[in-house]
């Protein structure tokens, strides 16, 4: 087994896990006075916390998954792309300084922009979902999906334990096609990485939360867990890429084009998403977290089921089943509790 094999093995992956999870625990755990001064969340019309809480915690995951996922690349001889890195850094810088100062609409979007586009068009050329497309307008579409997947993570981290529901059972899937050989190396260490990391953060972010991730962790997450799902796709997995963030990319897109037909400002803050309504509706947030993440291990089971099976009909019901479930879930959060 050479090196790189030896290091998806169970073993090293779950040791990787837990160290990523006590640094980002520690950091966090550390950090909180800081935050406490200068990066105070207020309640606002968008908000589903009472009491102003310290945000920026994303600090803590970024750190660690980074940190984690680049000194086991090292000792395995596993090349994390160093722009993947660097655009990583710059998008959490981003979200820092929109956590302190808000800044313009237009201004995060450009930002976001070229983070995303410097992975995006950085990439090898022979990465492809759609060889039949012209390289550059694939290119370009992957932009605008990777540029809306951050924000999507983003807007989702409204509730207490979201984005812990949402990352967790994704990166684990990631880690277990990892084991399998069905997802590059460097990715299945990032994921793994980020999926302890999140796992460290967690236990400060159960409701009543302690500490939020802010956007200088939503973003960058959506970053690097775009990537991941990125590479899954370009390994000839496009459906399991998808179902993996069924829900949030439902929730968040259902969402966007209702503003829209509304002629409502989308861009602005708002409490329109389905998570959103579900806790209006008297769904506690706990209940909320819950059916999110049973949801989630389901999607999980069957974008994995669908990468072994290796049937295309076994793949299109695999994808009714994960839009069905979803479906459900979400016209569940729409009504109030009991109807």
């Amino acid at each position: 087994m050479n090196p790189a094999s030896a290091a998806l093995a169970v073993g090293p992956s779950l040791l990787a896990v837990a160290i990523a999870a006590l640094i980002s625990a520690l950091i966090t755990w550390t950090s909180r006075p800081l935050l406490q001064r200068y990066a105070l969340a207020r309640p606002n019309a968008r908000s589903s916390h009472r009491i102003p809480t310290p945000q920026g915690a994303g600090i803590a995951v970024i750190a660690a998954t980074l940190l984690v996922a680049s000194v086991w690349g090292a000792w395995t001889s596993v090349a994390i792309p160093p722009t993947l890195v660097a655009a990583t850094v710059s998008i959490a810088l981003v979200g820092l300084a929109d956590d302190i100062v808000s800044l313009p609409v237009l201004v995060r979007l450009v930002l976001q922009a070229a983070a995303v586009g410097a992975v995006v068009f950085t990439s090898p050329e022979t990465a492809r979902i759609v060889p039949a497309l012209p390289l550059a307008l694939e290119r370009g579409l992957i932009l605008l999906a990777g540029v809306w997947f951050v924000n999507l993570v983003n807007f989702m981290d409204g509730l207490d334990l979201m984005t812990a529901a949402e990352v967790v059972p994704v990166t684990a899937a990631l880690m277990l096609l990892g084991w399998l050989g069905e997802l590059s190396w460097p990715a299945a260490l990032v994921a793994t990485a980020l999926c302890g990391a999140m796992l460290g953060f967690a236990p400060f972010n159960r409701p009543v939360a302690k500490v939020f991730l802010g956007d200088v962790g939503s973003l960058p997450i959506g970053l690097l867990l775009g990537w991941c799902l990125l590479e899954l796709a370009w390994h000839g997995q496009p459906a399991a890429a998808l179902l993996l963030p069924a829900y949030y990319l439902a929730d968040s897109t259902i969402t966007l084009f209702r503003r829209i037909a509304r002629r409502e400002p989308f861009w602005s803050a708002h409490r329109s998403h389905f998570y959103q309504r579900a806790t209006d509706n008297g769904f506690t947030v706990s209940r909320v977290i819950a059916e999110v993440l049973a949801l989630n291990l389901l999607l999980a089971l069957l974008a994995i089921v669908t990468i072994r099976a290796g049937s295309a009909a076994f793949t299109m019901l695999a994808l009714l089943a994960g839009a069905i479930a979803v479906g459900f879930v979400l016209r569940r959060f729409s009504h109030p509790q009991g109807s």
